[in-house]
């Protein structure tokens, strides 16, 4: 597979879609996060101007504006984070069906060769941890990291030296974070292995089970998937505690510059040089400086998580489509079914499936082709049906090269009937139809006899 571009990049198409709900999300956010940034200055207020001065009035207008404040803050809030979950999970959807879509094009070399519990992994766990992510996170990294400018401009405006004093440990949380952060990001990548690995165990089992309890072989099952279960747990607990040092540790290392604030600010207010409402507006600020550090760190930690889901979902996006329309392809409106083989091989993994073949099926014929298990015959209804194209070679129709007609074209007037038959969870009628889905009740009772 040739790589792509840049995961986060390569988003861009399915958000495009979305520019204009997006940015009146984030407007309606960031007036959100200011009105929440206003209230500890309005604690500054409330003691300076009102409660040192005895100021029954000023006590009034402030607690009215702390009330407005974070009622506006609130509502506002829940519009932004409403409209964004409602708007992530269109465009995830989007992702899901894009895939879906690809997936429907790709021929049966691929899912030959491709576990089915991984491919159920990437297009459910995969996918999900995208939309958790993108649901739970990047809305609140942006107000997260607008509270954190704010925050350190209200802070050195109201003391600069004490904001100083309070920043000094971040490098040292910046290292741990970084640090751990990189093994985070290699265990989740396991994870998801060890998870692809437990449900294609699961899937294989389950579609085998008659065979396994033919054979007597449950308790062999039972000690393989003990087998990976174990590695699968073993990785989650890397994953927890790795998860946790890069969360906690710098969180820890943040609080301790809180003590160092207190000493400082207590010392200046004790000399004269800085007010009581001001020490409160400060530390107010402080406090919520480590929140957003703290969250945006542990955001760090589940981009990373989501970036090792992208790069699973866009290597699937990356699996070339072997079998599409020509540019000159053409409807065929009418087929009378005569087939030609023309020297045709294929492989698959560089195994020769069918080499050399030759034949002719002349239209209006009933025509039996027997051989082994693994001897070519699914291949060669794949090749009528057009699901694979011969690596050398030339597979005709009436004449017609199948890949001169319109792939529609063909396989609205050819029919598959395999030996496992595929029977969707859905009414009996909705199975018979689902080769013809406008099919008329009296349409389904002459298929029926």
């Amino acid at each position: 597979m040739t790589p792509g571009p840049p995961h986060w990049d390569r988003l861009r198409v399915f958000l495009r879609p979305y520019t204009g709900r997006l940015v009146f999300i984030l407007s309606v956010s960031l007036v959100a996060t200011a009105l929440n940034l206003v209230q500890p200055f309005i604690s500054k207020l409330l003691i300076d101007s009102a409660l040192l001065r005895h100021d029954m009035n000023a006590l009034v207008r402030v607690a009215a504006l702390m009330f407005f404040a974070g009622v506006a803050g609130f509502l506002l809030n829940i519009v932004s984070s409403y409209r964004y979950v409602k708007v992530s999970a269109a465009m995830l959807f989007d992702m899901r069906v894009a895939l879906l879509r690809h997936l429907q094009s790709l021929s049966p070399r691929f899912y030959a060769r491709f576990r089915l519990g991984d491919l159920m992994s990437r297009l459910n766990n995969d996918v999900s941890e995208v939309q958790r992510v993108s649901a739970d996170t990047l809305l609140s990294v942006l107000s997260n990291v607008v509270f954190l400018v704010g925050s350190v401009g209200m802070m050195l405006w109201l003391n600069w030296q004490l904001f100083v004093l309070s920043i000094l440990f971040v490098p040292a949380c910046l290292y741990a974070f970084s640090r751990y952060q990189k093994r985070l990001a290699a265990f989740t990548k396991r994870l998801r292995e060890c998870g692809a690995d437990l449900g294609s165990l699961f899937v294989e089992t389950i579609l085998g089970m008659r065979t396994v309890v033919s054979m007597r072989a449950n308790e062999h099952e039972v000690a393989r998937f003990k087998t990976r279960n174990d590695a699968f747990v073993r990785t989650l607990l890397d994953v927890q505690m790795a998860s946790f040092l890069t969360g906690a540790l710098p969180g820890t290392i943040l609080n301790a510059s809180t003590a160092t604030v207190f000493l400082y600010g207590g010392w200046l207010i004790f000399q004269g040089k800085m007010s009581i409402g001001t020490m409160v507006a400060f530390m107010a600020y402080h406090s919520r400086l480590l929140a957003p550090v703290q969250t945006l760190m542990g955001m760090m930690a589940n981009l990373a998580s989501a970036k090792v889901s992208l790069g699973r979902i866009f290597e699937l996006f990356d699996t070339p489509v072997e079998v599409q329309d020509a540019p000159d392809a053409r409807p065929i409106d009418s087929l009378h079914g005569h087939f030609q083989l023309q020297d045709v091989a294929i492989r698959f993994d560089r195994k020769a499936v069918l080499e050399n073949v030759t034949c002719e099926i002349p239209a209006g014929s009933l025509c039996a082709i027997l051989g082994p298990s693994g001897g070519g015959k699914s291949t060669l209804a794949d090749l009528l049906a057009r699901n694979l194209d011969p690596d050398s070679g030339r597979v005709s129709l009436d004449g017609h090269d199948l890949r001169e007609i319109e792939l529609y074209s063909l396989r609205r007037q050819i029919g598959v009937v395999l030996q496992e038959s595929i029977h969707f969870h859905a009414t009996l009628r909705e199975n018979l139809r689902y080769g013809k889905l406008d099919a008329t009740d009296q349409e389904v009772l002459m298929a029926l006899q």
